[in-house]
């Protein structure tokens, strides 16, 4: 079987899918990406780069220029794949990640392929991220009539493509119910023999402070610090939770960029504006206990999780966040945010605990709570782990499931 995966920042949500697709020798998996850092063979996957040099960029209104950046992609990839069919590469199956607009006209070039795209999110004006938060909202207005635009991208999808795949329920529930009936949902899978408890985990951290098991460490991690995953409430929660937990510290994984929503004023960033409004409730000497670790290692990410006496996992109804299985694949105690992308994995006082994402008293209570009775912390990151390795393990879930689902296609 011939495989052709397109996503412009291959592997990314393809990254065990296809090595494991190539690792039969009857198949032959080919991917198309913009990236150019990755090897042309990479885990006997052939990769090709393509780029947008020779393709116009049109001076549109306002309102379309994010439907025209995705055109711009699709011209540039639908020349990548003639070259790739000149060759005499023929996909039997495309399996796409279709939010930059890249597959859009790859039918025109196979029109005989299958196309399955990823259904991450599709966008509403209400009812789930856009209006949400209130403050957000109103500090930082968004053109409505753009953001209906975005979805022109999706529904054009719609019409061409042959299956979907979705990560979750709640993701695939935000797709118009005509094009759910296409949708199949099976999580990209955690690695439960890598993303594991350890009890000897160490960690150095800044003015050669190590970290072990015995020390009560309060953990958040995000992509990028911002509203989106409710780093504001964490910031918000800390003079109230530095108080009561007079030992703990605080370990914050993130960049100071902006990943989903829109750029804090300028000249700033989200990570600095609600730090330094956090700093200024703060004394000095609790502020020496809040750590930004920045943007860190895959193994020292696992060792801030595996450290962790309670993780705080907050986020806005949106596309949920890998870290959060990750912390209970590790067997975190987790504390979350009762948003619906959440409710899905986090059973309140099962798999977790659940609080109002916009009550900062809630999340300290339910994070002091933890802190308390490690019984219960216990109890939750068991819970948690077996949840994910039931339901959500790669090797024994995610990974059959996947592949019998393209099979199925072809």
């Amino acid at each position: 079987m011939n495989i052709l995966f397109v996503h412009q920042n291959f592997p990314a949500q393809f990254k065990n899918l296809a090595p494991l697709l190539a690792a039969d020798a009857s198949n032959r998996v080919v991917a198309l990406t913009m990236r150019t850092d990755v090897p042309h063979k990479w885990r006997n996957v052939d990769v090709f780069s393509y780029n947008l040099a020779g393709i116009p960029v049109a001076n549109s209104v306002s309102w379309l220029s994010d439907f025209e950046a995705k055109t711009i992609r699709a011209e540039a990839c639908f020349q990548a794949a003639q070259k790739l069919n000149a060759s005499g590469f023929k996909p039997d199956i495309i399996v796409a990640h279709p939010a930059w607009g890249e597959s859009l006209f790859l039918k025109e070039v196979w029109p005989n392929a299958k196309l399955a795209i990823y259904c991450e999110f599709f966008y509403s004006e209400t009812g789930l991220d856009v209006g949400f938060d209130v403050e957000q909202s109103l500090a930082y207005p968004i053109d409505l009539h753009r953001f209906s635009l975005k979805n022109m991208n999706n529904l054009l999808h719609f019409q061409i493509a042959d299956a979907g795949i979705s990560p979750t329920q709640w993701q695939a529930s935000t797709f118009p119910e005509a094009f759910q009936k296409k949708i199949t949902v099976i999580h990209d899978g955690i690695d439960t023999a890598v993303a594991k408890p350890n009890p000897k985990a160490k960690l150095r951290i800044a003015n050669n402070i190590m970290l072990t098991k015995e020390d009560e460490v309060i953990t958040f991690v995000s992509r990028e610090l911002e509203p989106y995953r409710g780093y504001h409430i964490l910031m918000r929660a800390l003079p109230l939770l530095l108080s009561k937990r007079p030992n703990a510290k605080v370990l914050i994984v993130g960049g100071n960029g902006t990943a989903y929503g829109q750029k804090a004023a300028t000249g700033t960033s989200w990570a600095e504006l609600f730090a330094r409004e956090a700093h200024s409730q703060i004394g000095e000497e609790a502020w020496k206990r809040v750590h930004f670790l920045g943007k860190i290692s895959y193994e020292h990410y696992l060792s801030v999780l595996q450290l962790s006496s309670a993780h705080i996992y907050l986020t806005y109804p949106f596309v949920l966040s890998w870290s959060l299985m990750e912390a209970m694949s590790v067997g975190c105690a987790v504390v979350a945010s009762d948003t619906g992308p959440v409710q899905e994995l986090i059973e309140d006082g099962k798999t977790g605990l659940l609080t109002p994402f916009f009550d900062v008293e809630a999340l300290v209570a339910r994070v002091d709570c933890v802190l308390s009775d490690r019984k219960l912390a216990q109890a939750l990151g068991n819970e948690a782990r077996n949840w994910i390795i039931q339901r959500y393990d790669l090797s024994s879930v995610s990974a059959p499931r996947q592949v019998e689902w393209l099979t199925s296609l072809a």
